[in-house]
């Protein structure tokens, strides 16, 4: 198990995502060349999949795609931007996508654009 597996429980095979925002196929891979979302290859068959809790009732996180362009513009690569995005950091408390759920999205933004610095 890779330790994004381990960081991240929940994932969506992309057809999976396109059933739960109720679009096709093609559609979610625009959103991951847009990154408005960001995927990563897990499980045996190295399925590419997107983390869960990236979607929310509504669709996408409306927050994730203006953080990732952050994280992106601080230097980070698809890999570590779900590395920091699921890992727990004392003093927010919790995980920024935590944080992001919440609505707390300036905050995290912040933070994100401090790391490029």
């Amino acid at each position: 198990m890779s330790e994004l597996e381990e960081l991240i429980a929940d994932w969506l095979p992309l057809p999976d995502v396109a059933e739960r925002l109720d679009v096709s196929v093609k559609d979610v891979r625009s959103l991951l060349e847009e990154r408005a979302l960001l995927a990563a290859k897990v499980g045996e068959r190295q399925i590419r999949s997107v983390p869960a809790e990236f979607l929310v009732e509504s669709g996408v996180l409306d927050s994730l795609k203006g953080t990732l362009a952050v994280l992106s513009d601080a230097g980070f690569s698809d890999e570590e931007a779900l590395r920091w995005l699921f890992t727990a950091d004392d003093s927010l408390p919790g995980r920024p996508i935590d944080a992001l759920r919440e609505g707390r999205k300036t905050e995290i933004r912040r933070r994100a654009q401090a790391l490029g610095w």
